[in-house]
């Protein structure tokens, strides 16, 4: 089955509360809000649905302005799982329904690549999530601890993901190269996912994990409970998405007529 003929939900969580920049789903792009640009992605992605979860009656608004399908969920979810896991019993999704996450603030995602995370995880029936990822190209990549690396065994599916360089090559780090690192097979998680309906109602109960609270890293706590990740290499690298008053600049560039 191709990617395109999958079927999938997409949510969209967006809170108001940023610490660098408050309101950011609200921000203006050329006449329209961030979430708005981020919608018009979920929408050509082929999904069959939709959905902006939100925690605040002023995106609320902004998204029934446009027309999309919102709910209002809880203030107080720790992670935007818990927000989605909302959405999925409030909508009752049935439990083998696809449903993939693409947070607020990415408004240059490829649409192909939601499409990429549902048909991976439909292909592999035992896997609870799947996610993506793409080659690092580069050793200051490979060494820095904000781009999350992913190790898949041979089925595709994740044995660990960390801020560390792994897997470790004993033999060539003291010294390797930008070209070596191409070569290696190293790769770098994408933070997108395409869970099952029936893990995200699980998934609240899960108690959090010693290597997710050490690394910071949600993911791990699905892992350490004995579930799946089918980790999806995509030939498309996203382009980073809205944190600062610069990167909605650098969007605004993007996005702008003729661009």
């Amino acid at each position: 089955m191709t990617a395109a003929a999958t079927p999938f939900a997409v949510v969209i969580p967006a809170r108001y509360g940023a610490s660098r920049l408050p309101g950011k789903p609200l921000a203006e792009v050329h006449g329209e809000p961030l979430v708005r640009h981020v919608h018009r992605r979920a929408t050509q992605s082929g999904a069959q649905r939709v959905v902006v979860a939100t925690d605040d009656p002023r995106i609320e608004a902004a998204c029934q302005a446009f027309g999309a399908e919102v709910l209002a969920t809880a203030a107080d979810h720790p992670t935007g799982t818990d927000r989605i896991a909302e959405v999925v019993e409030r909508l009752a999704l049935p439990p083998e329904a696809i449903v993939v996450n693409l947070q607020g603030d990415e408004p240059l995602i490829p649409p192909g690549l939601l499409a990429l995370a549902a048909a991976s995880l439909e292909g592999d029936p035992a896997a609870a999530v799947a996610t993506l990822a793409v080659p690092i190209a580069s050793a200051g990549e490979l060494f820095d601890p904000a781009a999350v690396k992913v190790v898949r065994d041979a089925q595709g599916r994740a044995l660990y993901f960390s801020r560390a360089p792994i897997p470790w090559d004993r033999d060539r780090f003291e010294a390797i190269g930008d070209a070596a690192v191409a070569a290696g097979g190293w790769l770098r998680h994408l933070g997108l996912y395409a869970y099952r309906a029936d893990f995200l109602r699980r998934y609240p109960r899960l108690e959090p994990a010693p290597p997710e609270q050490h690394e910071a890293l949600e993911q791990l706590r699905v892992l350490w409970h004995g579930l799946a990740i089918q980790v999806a290499v995509a030939e498309q690298r996203p382009e980073p998405g809205v944190d600062t008053p610069e990167d909605l600049a650098r969007v605004a560039a993007r996005l702008s007529p003729g661009r």
